[in-house]
C-alpha cells in the first residue's frame, strides 16, 4: 500500500495518475496546503521541502518527495512506464528532468504572475509567459517526430501532462501547437488518467491563505513549524 500525501494541483495530479496507470494500491492522505498543514513537523519529517506530494511505501517504509523521484520510484516498483533498455530509458529521463527543470517551474511562475500575484507585474507576466511559450515549442518539435515524449508513453508524459491542463492560465493556446494538442487529447482519454483526474486536479486556495503558499522564507517555515509543535503540546 502506498500513502499518497495529496493536494489537488498539477504536481499532485502527476502521482495520482501514475498510481492509477501502474495499478499499485494506494490511499490518499489529504494535505491542506492552503491551511498550512505542509508545515506540520510530522509532514516535514517526510518532506523537508514542505511541498506536496509525498509518498510513503508501507511495504518498505520508504518515503519519497519530489515528483520526478516519486515517478521513478513507482515505475521501478511496478516495472512499468520506464524502459529498462538504457538508450530508451535515458530518453525518458531526459524529458522527465526537462519537465522538472523547465516546464513545471516556468509554468508555475507564469500562472502565479498572471492569476495569483497581488499586484500586476508586466515584466514578470511577459517573462514567464514567453518562456512557457518557448517550452511548448520544444514539446511541439519533439511530438512532431514521436508519438510521446520518450517515444512510448512513459513517466515523462505523466510528468508533463498535468501542466498542460492549465495552459490557458499560462497564456498559451493549444491551437498554436497542433502536435501538443494531439498528444494532450490522446492522453486525456486514457482510463488511468481519467481516474486520476477524478481524484481532484485543481482546488483554488482562498487569497486569505496565500501566506502559506507565497513569500515563504526559511524563518517563516520555522515559525509555522513551531506553531504546530506548540498546538500539539497543548492537546
Amino acid at each position: 500500500m502506498i500513502d499518497l500525501y495529496y493536494f489537488p494541483s498539477p504536481n499532485g495530479l502527476k502521482i495520482a495518475i501514475m498510481l492509477e496507470e501502474c495499478g499499485l494500491p494506494y490511499q490518499v492522505v489529504p494535505v491542506d496546503i492552503g491551511g498550512g498543514e505542509q508545515f506540520r513537523p510530522e509532514y516535514l519529517a517526510l518532506n523537508p521541502n514542505n511541498k506536496i506530494p509525498t509518498i510513503v511505501d508501507q511495504e518498505t517504509g520508504t518515503s519519497v518527495f519530489e515528483t520526478g523521484a516519486i515517478l521513478v520510484y513507482l515505475a521501478e516498483k511496478s516495472g512499468q512506464l520506464l524502459p529498462k533498455d538504457s538508450e530508451r530509458r535515458i530518453q525518458v529521463l531526459s524529458w522527465l528532468f526537462w519537465q522538472a527543470g523547465g516546464l513545471s517551474p516556468m509554468a508555475g511562475q507564469a500562472q502565479h504572475f498572471r492569476a495569483f500575484a497581488t499586484e500586476e507585474v508586466p515584466y514578470g507576466i511577459r517573462r514567464y509567459t514567453d518562456e512557457v511559450n518557448r517550452l511548448y515549442g520544444v514539446m511541439e518539435r519533439r511530438l512532431g517526430e514521436a508519438e510521446y515524449l520518450g517515444g512510448d508513453y512513459s513517466i515523462a508524459d505523466i510528468a508533463c501532462w498535468p501542466w498542460i491542463v492549465t495552459h490557458e492560465r499560462q497564456g498559451q493556446d493549444l491551437d498554436d501547437f497542433r502536435n501538443v494538442r494531439r498528444w494532450f487529447e490522446t492522453i486525456r482519454e486514457r482510463p488511468g488518467v481519467i481516474r486520476g483526474f477524478a481524484l481532484g486536479h485543481e482546488q483554488m486556495v482562498d487569497p486569505d491563505n496565500y501566506e502559506f503558499l507565497y513569500g515563504q522564507t526559511a524563518a517563516r517555515v520555522e515559525e509555522h513549524k513551531a506553531k504546530y509543535e506548540k498546538q500539539d503540546d497543548t492537546q
